[in-house]
């Protein structure tokens, strides 16, 4: 029953970052006097529908999803009120509506985390028995503002740099101890986990309402780069297609991090509440930024895909005929659901083995 109950709860945080999504689009369409034919929260069969002006409003059963379907979205209709007829700037706006609002939720969610548990300072807490940073001058307190030239923030981006830096190279970092700014070099430990630092640290913090926002800004700036360095390693080769993971996996990550959050309460029955609210929060900000990255792609189907269409259109001053966008996008489509159909099975067997 646990599990069934952790489950809903992922698919409710999957479905409520899609919604704010189509929500986006939705906004947009309505500021530029697009008609909206439907409006739907969820996916699968209706369990509740409204109709306002021309707008059905709909609750569907799976609480995970949603899309926002607008009049003359895919064809060609000469009203004033729908999309096709619409300048290409207004267009554009509503395509990217959707990417830019997941940014915006990202962001909101990660001022509430942080004004509530503080932030991550890259500051140096301890070392491991054979390390090669301490060897090379690293000391306790330190705190760390460069990785092989990458500026760091937070604590995290450092383990992130270093878990794609599987090449044994040398790594150079950046330190601030005590208002003098200090590098060292050395060469990371090869272990059975990849090549290590031998540093432990990550410090938490709070501030004022003005570091709330700039450290808000600057998760969201790690969630991004993270998900574009990801993709790159992904393409390069770098990174396994057998990393990926799709709705389901991420379902299941969820699940085991809510078992996770009740143990540590020990109990307690309003700190397990607290606990879960504040790890889905966080698995929210991620998913959230994620799906904005993702959407903004130059693919076909996607908002990137799209707006790469709009902007032909903007620079040749000629519009695309929509049936032929609109055999590009199915096609692009299809390639997508067979992604995520490989995906999928990956991550049964994950969950299997």
């Amino acid at each position: 029953m646990s599990t069934v109950i952790n489950v809903i709860i992922a698919l409710f945080v999957f479905g409520l970052i899609i919604a704010f999504h189509e929500f986006g689009h939705f906004l947009l369409a309505k500021l530029n006097g697009i008609d909206v034919n439907e409006f739907a929260v969820g996916m699968g069969p209706t369990l509740f529908s409204v109709t306002r002006k021309e707008t059905k409003y709909s609750l569907k059963l799976i609480p995970m999803g949603g899309y926002c379907l607008m009049l003359g979205e895919d064809e060609d209709i000469e009203d004033e009120h729908s999309f096709s007829t619409k300048s290409v700037w207004a267009r554009l706006s509503v395509v990217l509506a959707g990417p830019i609002f997941n940014f915006i939720l990202a962001f909101v969610l990660a001022v509430i985390l942080i004004a509530v548990v503080g932030f991550d300072v890259p500051e140096v807490t301890q070392f491991s028995d054979t390390s090669p940073a301490k060897e090379a001058g690293v000391e306790v307190g330190d705190r760390i503002t460069s990785y092989n030239g990458h500026r760091i923030y937070k604590f995290q981006e450092i383990l992130v740099y270093n878990q794609f830096n599987q090449t044994g190279n040398d790594i150079t970092l950046t330190v601030d101890r005590n208002g003098t700014e200090l590098q060292y070099t050395f060469t990371p430990e090869q272990t059975e986990n990849g090549y290590l630092m031998g540093i432990y640290g990550g410090v938490r913090a709070k501030s004022g309402v003005f570091g709330v926002l700039k450290n808000a800004a600057l998760e969201l700036r790690y969630q991004v780069k993270t998900t574009y360095l990801s993709l790159s390693y992904l393409i390069g080769g770098k990174l396994g297609f057998k990393n990926l993971s799709g709705p389901v996996g991420i379902v299941s990550m969820m699940s085991d991090t809510i078992d996770e959050a009740k143990e540590s309460a020990n109990g307690n029955t309003s700190l397990a509440i607290l606990n879960i609210l504040l790890n889905m929060m966080n698995f929210a900000i991620l998913l959230s930024a994620n799906l904005g990255v993702m959407n903004l792609l130059p693919i076909p189907a996607l908002d990137g895909g799209r707006t790469v269409f709009l902007l032909v259109e903007a620079v040749f001053r000629k519009k695309i005929p929509t049936e032929k966008e609109a055999f590009v996008n199915t096609l692009g489509f299809m390639l997508l659901i067979g992604l995520m159909v490989v995906v999928l099975y990956q991550d049964v067997l994950k969950i299997i083995y």
